[in-house]
């Protein structure tokens, strides 16, 4: 049954489609045609309606330059609104100096009667939502196969794991310098009154507070 629990976490599987255009970017894309590809968007997969929060966000995180990561539009993504993960195979198959990543995306968030497309959210809340799944990512770069293995098992059956995991996530996205965009994030979530006062109790529960975002942002001085 964990196996199994495990096995939905981290590939992923889905009857969804992602159909939206996507970029690819590597060593011979020609999508910036006669500029120079930036070092952080190459190997990476970005849908081309969050180009320019997905660009800026990757910016703030130079150790992530080299690594593979598809951005990819989901229709649900069972209670969050983006999800950052390891591509099953590439648990198995790379070293984790070459580990693939894949951060899930809600298409649209479904607000009170509204469907409001997730490029529409406002530009920092966004940024704070990305910045906060690359945050994961950073968690997970030095983590050995086996560790992510059983990182995965805690996460689901641990709320302490889980709260420790989202803690990390927040932290390291404020370390980068994307502090604001965190607290844009939660206030746009918190001070929302479309948003399900479960989800928000979940956010209040499992993340940093505003309060506590700001005073990590005094003593780093940024």
């Amino acid at each position: 049954m964990y196996f199994t629990l495990l096995l939905i976490l981290l590939t992923g599987f889905t009857s969804n489609h992602q159909t939206e255009t996507s970029l690819l970017f590597n060593n011979d894309s020609s999508a910036y045609q006669e500029e120079p590809i930036p070092v952080f968007l190459k190997n990476k997969i970005i849908p081309e309606e969050l180009l320019e929060p997905v660009t800026e966000a990757l910016s703030y995180f130079p150790e992530l330059e080299k690594i593979h990561i598809s951005f990819e539009f989901r229709d649900k993504i069972g209670g969050s609104i983006m999800q950052a993960q390891p591509k099953f195979l590439s648990l198995f198959v790379d070293q984790k100096e070459k580990r693939k990543y894949r951060i899930k995306i809600t298409r649209n968030l479904f607000l009170d009667d509204e469907v409001v497309p997730i490029e529409d959210v406002p530009y920092d809340a966004l940024l704070g939502w990305i910045g906060h799944e690359l945050g994961h990512i950073m968690d997970y770069l030095d983590r050995s196969s086996s560790n992510m293995m059983k990182f995965g098992m805690k996460y689901m059956m641990s709320n302490r794991s889980l709260t420790e995991a989202e803690l990390t996530a927040d932290g390291y996205a404020i370390g980068c310098g994307m502090g604001i965009h965190i607290l844009a994030n939660k206030n746009y979530i918190l001070n929302n009154e479309f948003f399900e006062d479960i989800y928000k109790e979940k956010i209040r529960t499992l993340y940093m507070s505003p309060g506590q975002i700001l005073s990590i942002q005094e003593m780093l001085g940024n």
